[in-house]
């Protein structure tokens, strides 16, 4: 490997190192719009450790391994409608990985994964 590759290499490593796997766009019901992102009768979006809800934006830190599942418990720093709190979740795809649970403190959803634009 060259220096210039191995630069490149190493340039890249941490974007690598910090996605998530349960980067994408979900559907908050199975008629839910995808391309609304936030709101009402539209989709959920994790990007870049941050969850986009209803009106809400959570970032998701200090992940940890749920053991013997495929399974990452985050705390979420959440705002939203003027306030501010701190919960955690447990998330998970499901086991075809066509969708994601979503777990909170007396609370489970499951949502289906948008498909992508086709370009």
């Amino acid at each position: 490997m060259t220096f210039t590759n191995f630069g490149l290499v190493v340039a890249l490593l941490p974007a690598a190192a910090f996605a998530n796997p349960y980067d994408g766009v979900y559907k908050q019901t199975a008629n839910a719009e995808c391309a609304l992102v936030g709101v009402d009768g539209g989709s959920l979006k994790i990007e870049d450790n941050i969850f986009y809800g209803v009106e809400v934006e959570c970032r998701m830190s200090n992940p940890v391994d749920v053991d013997q599942m495929d399974a990452t418990l985050y705390e979420m720093q959440c705002s939203g409608e003027g306030e501010s709190w701190t919960e955690r979740a447990m998330l998970m795809a499901d086991a075809e990985d066509t969708g994601l649970y979503m777990v909170w403190n007396g609370y489970a959803f499951r949502y289906d994964r948008c498909e992508a634009p086709n370009p």
